[in-house]
């Protein structure tokens, strides 16, 4: 398994105090809340390489996710402080494979994985569509960074970009 200090290598997309309201009956963070800020960081993710509230607001490029896998590793709880993690993993002219890590650093653990394919696309024709050259050359360029470090991410082994 991968240490918590190496995934901390990576770029920090979102970090946030978990509250009461995201319990459910087992007394832990419910599903739905480890998406919801997993999604809150692949904005934050995406707007690294250039797609921010700018490049939405003047042009029709998007985005979509395609694929995820989402593995639960470790309980996260009320007061506890999450952030989020992300490697890339590869691309294609059109699609973007990546990993986010949550790690619970309240208590030095990785509580969750989730595994994406994203795709660009045409807001406008509403399919994917090939990533506009400067975003490519930024998201190759995080790519690049990422794949100098010593270890691989945990992937599932049947997604592709």
């Amino acid at each position: 398994m991968i240490e918590v200090a190496q995934i901390q290598q990576l770029p920090c997309f979102h970090r946030g105090v978990i509250p009461a309201a995201y319990l459910d009956v087992m007394g832990h963070m419910n599903i739905r809340h480890y998406m919801g800020l997993f999604d809150d960081a692949a904005w934050d993710f995406f707007a690294s390489f250039g797609m921010d509230d700018a490049y939405y607001q003047t042009t029709s490029g998007g985005a979509f996710a395609l694929e995820q896998h989402i593995r639960y590793l470790a309980e996260v709880h009320v007061g506890e402080t999450v952030a989020i993690h992300t490697r890339i993993n590869g691309r294609t002219a059109k699609r973007i494979h990546f990993i986010h890590f949550m790690i619970n650093e309240t208590i030095g653990k990785l509580a969750a994985t989730l595994e994406v394919i994203g795709s660009h696309a045409d807001r406008d024709t509403r399919r994917t569509s090939p990533f506009p050259d400067e975003i490519a050359r930024q998201i190759d360029q995080l790519a690049a960074k990422h794949n100098q470090m010593k270890w691989q991410p945990p992937l599932c082994g049947v997604m592709q970009p």
